[in-house]
């Protein structure tokens, strides 16, 4: 039980207990969708379904500065908190250096908060998966945090209940540098393999591109829906 209920204790099978049931959380969350276009990242997911809740007041897709996003699977406190962070921590870096924070830096400030909290009594680890999209000088970068503080670059990625389905799917047609209509299509696919109800009220798409986050709206969601 000891290993089971702290967070700084190793089980003599080597595991974190309390990082794994974490990781748990992000499995069971709706599914988030993120992949590299030509000059774009394309994030995508379908929010949770609570009935007579006002969808308009919660997202699972979060613009941080006018060259990156992101969306998260699992608690969504925990998210909106990281979302929080990750907006300071840009515009910190836009008034220290006087240039937009790279993704890979952003990612890395996300990662090193989620590792701080595996490693001290009376704290618990964030139960949210993050995939963090955007554009920089190395074009479009897409990358994965979890809850152990790990970070990964991808081309595309899938995380949450249905990350494994649509994983499939992006494995099989992922191409690079597609064009955005392209990838755009693509995307919903593996949403549409991922879950099972989707319609262009609990879908959300984001488009990242240089200087510009589009949201689509529930009109241009029907097109690809």
């Amino acid at each position: 039980m000891a290993y089971d209920r702290t967070i700084v204790v190793f089980s003599p099978d080597g595991r974190i207990l309390q990082v794994e049931y974490a990781r748990q959380m992000v499995k069971n969350g709706s599914t988030s969708i993120g992949l590299q276009a030509k000059d774009a990242v394309i994030l995508g997911g379908v929010k949770p379904n609570l009935q007579l809740a006002v969808l308009d007041t919660y997202h699972k897709i979060s613009e941080i500065d006018n060259h990156i996003a992101m969306i998260s699977s699992g608690s969504l406190a925990d998210s909106r908190n990281l979302v929080e962070l990750a907006r300071v921590k840009s515009q910190v870096n836009q008034i220290t250096f006087g240039e937009p924070i790279s993704v890979m830096t952003l990612t890395k400030a996300l990662a090193d908060r989620k590792h701080l909290v595996t490693q001290y009594a009376g704290v618990r680890p964030y139960g949210v998966g993050i995939l963090i999209g955007g554009m920089d000088q190395g074009g479009p970068r897409l990358f994965e945090t979890e809850p152990a503080g790990t970070m990964i670059e991808w081309k595309a990625q899938a995380i949450g209940r249905g990350g494994q389905k649509a994983k499939t799917l992006l494995n099989k047609s992922f191409k690079d540098g597609m064009p955005v209509e392209d990838a755009i299509k693509l995307l919903v696919k593996a949403m549409k393999a991922g879950e099972k109800d989707i319609s262009p009220k609990n879908a959300e798409i984001v488009i990242v591109r240089k200087k510009k986050v589009e949201r689509l709206t529930e009109n241009q969601l029907a097109k690809y829906l």
